[in-house]
């Protein structure tokens, strides 16, 4: 019975301590406008538009080397969207933005569950893809990506956690698929 209240107690104590840090990360970036402007424009750019770019420009700059890097970026981005649903359809964590009330959401979330971050598996794994192929386009990609997950509790879409879970899931997911191709 102990082992069952400890781990009670201590989920509580993760549950509470990111909440509290979800809260503060999201008033704290209400004002200026300006600010909550820049992260939902992060975040919409995060949807693929500045991927999609990338799968693009990959083969036009790198030809057949660009290619392949495309080519796994479509594999991480198609086995990543059936790993962050199947997880939010097994888990059902409710958005904070839609949990909370003093949580405000600074764009309209795409789905009704917030673990893990999509966005944030997505950013994460296709930068570890670019970036092990092309070192040099690490000081556009990094910044970008820590933007992304980022905006996802400025937003108020995602817990601290989500964004940490889709970034730890993203790099294995980058790793695994550089192993295998």
């Amino acid at each position: 019975m102990k082992s069952v209240a400890a781990k009670v107690t201590w989920i509580d104590a993760v549950n509470s301590i990111d909440l509290n840090l979800c809260r503060v990360i999201n008033k704290s970036c209400r004002r200026p406008a300006v600010v909550r402007s820049f992260f939902a424009a992060v975040s919409r750019l995060g949807d693929g538009v500045f991927w999609y770019a990338w799968m693009v420009a990959l083969p036009l700059l790198f030809g057949m080397e660009g290619a392949l890097v495309s080519l796994q970026m479509i594999a991480g981005g198609a086995l990543g969207l059936g790993m962050y649903r199947a997880i939010k359809e097994w888990t059902h964590r409710i958005r904070p933005c839609a949990a909370h009330q003093d949580i405000v959401a600074g764009t309209a979330p795409l789905d009704k569950f917030s673990f893990p971050s999509g966005h944030t598996l997505h950013a994460v794994c296709f930068t570890t893809i670019i970036v092990s192929a092309y070192p040099a386009t690490g000081w556009v990609l990094i910044p970008f990506t820590f933007l992304v997950a980022l905006s996802r509790p400025v937003l108020g879409l995602h817990y601290p956690t989500d964004v940490i879970v889709g970034a730890i899931s993203g790099y294995g997911l980058a790793q695994l698929l550089s192993a295998v191709v």
